[in-house]
Order: structure tokens, then C-alpha cells, then sequence
């Protein structure tokens, strides 16, 4: 049997970087997306070069990473970078396995007849020991830049803060926002942000069936266009991205043994997204003891499936020792993929409403919390670098208390306890301004506040 010549490789490396033919042009599959709105901010750590790092494209799967990257190197070629400088490839097909990066690096410049300026690595997961094969590039290759990019975000991020330090600069993509969803589907009736900071809403109504399926379909770019994931979500979501994280990407990485068990925990914390869960009643139910929970839970949230926010008292006080924490899907469509869709009036709607309103922030690096104590409770909390409170928002999905604010006694009460003038609220459907013992309630929409805190004017925020 004849082994694979290194010319085979070089064609293929041809093939994966079109413009050094065609200048000037990615392939259509990737030009007819339209660019995600973190595009610009990939680009300028692509284009910077006054510190040598590594570039890691953080991300679940399906969310566009791959495309992402084509979009950046369009980006490069219309800003006149000789096409032969700039080469893709993807770490993942299988001739290139047994293959260091530095030896494709060289078959890449062969193939492409100049010297490589940025090279792109996708999927880098599937090389072993990748984190050490780039730190040698990044020391090696000053005037390269490098961006590598996969689909086990769990493996990535724990490789590239115990490797990378100082050599690698994370980037993390996270699904769909509500405004990046409502772009991407051409909602016509878009909120629309006023020069007093204002939002004004054309049709709240229309916006809130849009943000009704954004919950449930929304928060992957192919299932958000696509009338055939929509119609059959569990066979495209659970087995293309839930199935393979939990059955594949985490037992690979951790040694998880009983895979069996981390998706029966999974399934049971995405029915109860946006609610509060006692671990020790949790360990109980599930018959897993508390050291391995612990694992299981660290696990999910590597892979950006969930994400456990932590309970302040009325003093804003983390817990030290809380048995409590909230637990959110990173996506809500993850819910649909698992259990039926939900209607606006359904009774989950609440709870997937609130998960919703809360992934639109997950990718930025402000951690939020949730405060309660013995009578009453806010459902986020946002502390300055002091730990001290700066933001509480009650999170409702309906107009009751518009006119009864008053009944927002947790909100009212952790304001007062901590002289915050303003705090905030959602509505259904309804914005206004309410002024209870001393404190004036913002209330607006729960889709205004999501197409708000996802909207690209707040995403470097």
C-alpha cells in the first residue's frame, strides 16, 4: 500500500484557500452569510501585530465560528493583503492527521508560493497536543499571525489558559443574540435606539412573537433560517451539538465514564432553566455524589452548555457557603431540542423568557448574580469592582405590575438597603417610569431588554 504523497497535501491546501486562485473571493458558502456582528472585533485582534499573540476562537458548536473566519479573511483581501500571504486550514481532515502545525505551515507556504502572514487553523482541536505545537509557532514566527478556532470549547479553553498564557488571546463566540436573530431574519419591525438612549418599538407585539421563536429556535444561526431544523430541532440541535458535546467532546476530554448519567443531569437542569436548584436535593434525586457533581456541573459549564449564577443575601454578600445557585442554558433553543416548543402563554415561557434576557450577556466577562433572603429575592444582580451593588433588574413577563410596582417588594427593598435611585424591570408589552419609597422603577419590554444588552452598541461594553 502506497503512502499519501506530501503533493496530495499541497493540492488539498489549495483547495481550502480559493482566493490564492481567485483573488479576492471566499468560497460562496461562506460569502452569502451575512457577518455576524462580532466580526469587527475578530478583526482587529487579526490585524494586530504590535503584540505576539495567538488568536483562540472560543465557541459552541454551530455558531458560526468557521464562517466567522472566512468573513475576516474577505475582510483582509478587500483591504488589498496579497491573497497568497493569508491560508485556511482545516486541522480536522483526516490527510492532514499526523501532520505538526509547523509542518503544515511549511506545506502551506509551498502551496501558496509566498510567505504566510496569517494562517487560520480550524477545528485544532483534533491535533494532539495543539496548545504546544502553537506556542512554539507564536515564539517562532514573530511576523506570523495566527487564529486557531474549534468546536470543543470545554478542550480549548483549558488547554489555552493552562498553555497559553501570555502567547494566546482567547475570543469567545457565543449564539445568537435577540438583535444579531432579528437581523439575520430581517424583522422588519426592529426596535430602534434613540438619541436620548431611548428605544422606541414599532409593533411590540410582532416583537415579541419574534422573540417567542428566537427563544426556541433562535440561538443557532442555521436553525434560526432553516424551516427544516425548525421543524424537527431535536434531530438537528440535540444530535449535531448536544449529543456530541456530551458524548463525545466531554468524555474525551475528562474521562467521563458514565455518559449515560451527565446527560440524564443535563436534561433534568435544562427543564429547569432560570429557576433556583439546591444542589443537595439535586445530588440526592440524581444519585450522584457530591464531588462528582461538582465535576459534572464544571464540565457543562466548560462546554457552554449552562451557567450557574450565585446567590448574594440582602446585603450583597456572596454566600460562601449557599447551597442554592440558579441555573441557566447558555442557549435557549437548547430547551426546544430536548422538550416540546413553547407558546408565549405557555406556563415555562416565564422561565425561558428569563434564560433568554440572561444569555444575550454570557460572553461578556461581568459576572452576574441573583439576591434573596429570607422573604424576597431579585432575579439579577450586577456588583462594581468593589462588590458593591450598581444594577438589580426583576425580570417579569407581564404587565401586572405596571400598575402595581409596589409589589415589586424585593427590587424595592434591596434599592433602598443599598441607596440605588434606579433599578430596573421588564413588561410584556408595556414601557414606563414608577417611583415607589424613594426609588424609580425603568420598566420596558422583556424583548426591548434583550435586543438591548445583545444589541452590537452594548457588546463591547
Amino acid at each position: 500500500m502506497e503512502l499519501i504523497p506530501e503533493s496530495e497535501v499541497i493540492r488539498r491546501l489549495r483547495t481550502e484557500s480559493p482566493w490564492w486562485a481567485r483573488p479576492h473571493r471566499v468560497g460562496a458558502q461562506f460569502a452569502d452569510h451575512r457577518p455576524r456582528a462580532y466580526l469587527p472585533e475578530l478583526l482587529a485582534l487579526v490585524r494586530e501585530r504590535s503584540v505576539r499573540r495567538a488568536v483562540v476562537l472560543l465557541g459552541p458548536r454551530r455558531v458560526g465560528k468557521t464562517v466567522l473566519i472566512h468573513h475576516a479573511i474577505a475582510k483582509l483581501l478587500e483591504a488589498g493583503e496579497q491573497p497568497g500571504s493569508i491560508a485556511y486550514v482545516s486541522v480536522d481532515l483526516p490527510l492532514y492527521m499526523g501532520l505538526s502545525l509547523e509542518r503544515l505551515l511549511e506545506l502551506t507556504a509551498q502551496a501558496s508560493g509566498h510567505a504566510v502572514r496569517w494562517v487560520f487553523f480550524d477545528e485544532i482541536q483534533y491535533l494532539r497536543d495543539w496548545e504546544i505545537h502553537l506556542k512554539r509557532l507564536v515564539d517562532d514566527h514573530p511576523d506570523l499571525k495566527i487564529v486557531v478556532s474549534g468546536s470543543a470549547a470545554a478542550a480549548l479553553k483549558l488547554k489555552s489558559r493552562e498553555s497559553g498564557a501570555g502567547r494566546f488571546t482567547d475570543f469567545l463566540l457565543p449564539p445568537l443574540t435577540f438583535a444579531e436573530y432579528l437581523d439575520l431574519t430581517g424583522f422588519a419591525c426592529r426596535p430602534n435606539m434613540e438619541s436620548n438612549g431611548k428605544v422606541s418599538v414599532p409593533d411590540i407585539e410582532a416583537l415579541n412573537v419574534a422573540f417567542v421563536e428566537y427563544a426556541n429556535y433562535g440561538g443557532y444561526p442555521e436553525a434560526a433560517l432553516s424551516p427544516v431544523v425548525r421543524a424537527d430541532p431535536s434531530r438537528y440541535i440535540k444530535s449535531d451539538i448536544i449529543d456530541k458535546v456530551l458524548l463525545r467532546d466531554l468524555p474525551q476530554l475528562y474521562s467521563i465514564g458514565d455518559t449515560q448519567e451527565l446527560n440524564q443531569l443535563f436534561t433534568r437542569l435544562a427543564w429547569n432553566t432560570g429557576c433556583e436548584v439546591a444542589m443537595d436535593r439535586l445530588e440526592k434525586e440524581a444519585g450522584i455524589s457530591r464531588n462528582t457533581m461538582k465535576k459534572y456541573l464544571e464540565y457543562l459549564e466548560a462546554a457552554f452548555l449552562i451557567r450557574l449564577v450565585h446567590r448574594v443575601d440582602l446585603g450583597a454578600k456572596l454566600l460562601q457557603r449557599s447551597n442554592t445557585d440558579k441555573v441557566y442554558l447558555t442557549n435557549p433553543s437548547l430547551r426546544t431540542a430536548l422538550f416540546a416548543p413553547l407558546g408565549a402563554d405557555d406556563d415555562g415561557m416565564v422561565a425561558l423568557a428569563e434564560t433568554a434576557l440572561v444569555a444575550q450577556g454570557f460572553h461578556l466577562s461581568r459576572e452576574v448574580h441573583y439576591a434573596r433572603w429570607k422573604d424576597a429575592e431579585v432575579d439579577l444582580v450586577m456588583l462594581d469592582a468593589r462588590g458593591m451593588p450598581e444594577r438589580a433588574v426583576e425580570v417579569k413577563w407581564s404587565d401586572r405590575y405596571v400598575d402595581a410596582p409596589e409589589k415589586l417588594t424585593g427590587l424595592i427593598r434591596f434599592a433602598q438597603q443599598h441607596g440605588l435611585t434606579d433599578v430596573e424591570a421588564t413588561s410584556r408589552t408595556r414601557f414606563a417610569e414608577r417611583a415607589v419609597g424613594g426609588v424609580r422603577i425603568l420598566i420596558e419590554p422583556l424583548a426591548v431588554k434583550a435586543w438591548r444588552v445583545g444589541a452590537i452598541q452594548e457588546i463591547s461594553k
